[in-house]
């Protein structure tokens, strides 16, 4: 088949006439997937209300239908089951699908790719990070690095990463390296790369992907000199909302769209943690730290028994991933720690269930999970039990494998930072940025409110806005 005549196909799934940049990212595919390189690559780059998912889907979905091979990933559990609803069929977290677990409770080693002459669509490619800023246990510790390692190794595979720059980069990096054409071409690719920046009419007419777009123009320029204005006057998707409103608004918010499509937004850890406990008390009714229904976010990653995969679950539970609390029981202190037992079910992983002692101590702590202190007395204290054993090998694996040692570390997940957001999409989205002034105007910051901001499908409430920033 011709690259026009594939197009074509494309065009009438797509069941738009593209815009100028919709058909230049559709002729770009169509030289990529004809490119007979060695490691043809390909980067598409888009904003939010350009259509990028829409012609993901439809580019997805033609091949499909070609009977061409297709993997779908994404950096988290939400991202990927946003892009498996968009696009449907399913989508993997990237960790999943390219490591395998060395032994029980072990590390992971880089998987062997068996996909032959395979399509590897990666989304939110804004959130893969380049480095480690610590022991992560996954491959080389690079990410980034190991995608590109794993999805080449397969004979006749390629690599289309989508992503938006103006999101958040990776904790501990300026910007995102999965989106930086040097950064790809240093890996020998032959790349083929293509921008969306037209924003459709029908976002226009969308508060949220209007002032999106105005506070990425503040990005793209770097001319920020004052603090961003959000316009309000015309749309019924963006809304200012005082302190006062909120307990009522975010009542019925989780009254008609649900608890799961409603979320809070901050900048900080010791915010959220104040909302969290705040709408736990005053909108949910809930006096014991932990209870049935109650919605977590695991803040640290922690490898799971291989028994879990040969159930179709996860071989891990990552950094960031959401649970709704099934039962809850024996409260206890160890160590200097709280404990307690719990089966939580993970909605992201096609809703599957898990038995485990939770670490409580971090539902109440400004810090993003235990600090190294903590973790070193936690370490520490439980080596005494292991005394006993001889070899210091063998000792470090006993403390390693040890229920108490890898009990999960949680946070409340009603409130959020937005990089724990990222890659997620809600009903309706409250976002709070706290006390700003012009003086602490940052790229960072400007990156923070678009991703916040963008996270929203159909509402998004501005918390105790300044009127100073609005319009």
């Amino acid at each position: 088949m011709k690259i026009h005549e594939f197009i074509s196909l494309i065009v009438q799934r797509f069941g738009f006439t593209p815009t100028s940049d919709q058909m230049n990212a559709l002729q770009c595919f169509g030289k990529f997937l004809a490119s007979r390189e060695d490691m043809p690559m390909m980067l598409m780059r888009g904003s939010a209300g350009t259509g990028k998912t829409s012609l993901v889907a439809a580019m997805v979905q033609t091949l499909t239908s070609l009977r061409q091979k297709v993997v779908l990933m994404a950096p988290t559990g939400r991202a990927a089951k946003v892009l498996s609803i968009s696009s449907s069929m399913p989508a993997s977290t990237i960790h999943r699908k390219i490591y395998r677990q060395k032994a029980l409770m072990g590390d992971f080693n880089l998987n062997d790719n068996l996909h032959t002459d395979t399509l590897f669509v990666i989304d939110e490619a804004s959130m893969i990070s380049s480095f480690s800023m610590s022991e992560t246990g996954f491959g080389s510790g690079s990410l980034l690095d190991d995608l590109v390692e794993f999805v080449y190794s397969g004979r006749n595979c390629r690599m289309l990463l989508i992503g938006d720059t103006a999101q958040l980069p990776p904790v501990g990096e300026d910007e995102s390296p999965a989106l930086i054409s040097e950064i790809l071409y240093g890996y020998g690719a032959t790349l083929f790369e293509c921008d969306l920046a037209e924003v459709l009419r029908q976002s226009q007419q969308s508060g949220i992907l209007y002032n999106a777009t105005n506070i990425r123009q503040l990005i793209q320029h770097e001319d920020a000199t004052e603090l961003p204005k959000i316009s309000f006057r015309g749309f019924d998707d963006i809304e200012r909302l005082s302190g006062n409103e909120l307990i009522d608004t975010l009542s019925d918010s989780y009254s008609r769209k649900g608890i799961d499509d409603t979320i809070i937004i901050t900048r900080s850890n010791k915010n959220a943690t104040m909302y969290n406990n705040g709408i736990r008390a005053q909108v949910l009714d809930r006096e014991e730290l932990l209870e049935r229904g109650d919605q977590i976010m695991v803040v640290k990653n922690r490898t799971l028994s291989k028994s879990n995969e040969s159930q179709n679950g996860p071989s891990f539970i990552a950094n960031g991933d959401k649970a709704i609390v099934m039962r809850v029981r024996n409260f206890r202190e160890l160590y200097g720690f709280h404990f307690a037992d719990a089966t939580l079910r993970f909605p992201d992983y096609d809703d599957f269930e898990l038995d485990t002692i939770l670490l409580t101590d971090t539902l109440q702590s400004d810090a993003p999970a235990l600090t190294q202190e903590q973790s070193t007395a936690l370490f520490k204290a439980i080596e005494e039990d292991y005394a006993d054993i001889p070899r210091k090998a063998d000792r470090m694996k006993a403390i390693r494998e040890d229920e108490y040692f890898n009990a999960l570390q949680i946070k409340y997940a009603y409130a959020v930072t937005c990089h724990k957001a990222q890659g997620g999409q809600w009903s309706h989205v409250y976002i709070d940025q706290g006390y700003m002034t012009d003086d602490m105007l940052t790229p960072d910051y400007i990156h923070w409110l678009y991703t916040a901001i963008t996270r929203g499908k159909e509402k998004v409430y501005m918390v105790n806005w300044p009127k100073s920033q609005s319009n």
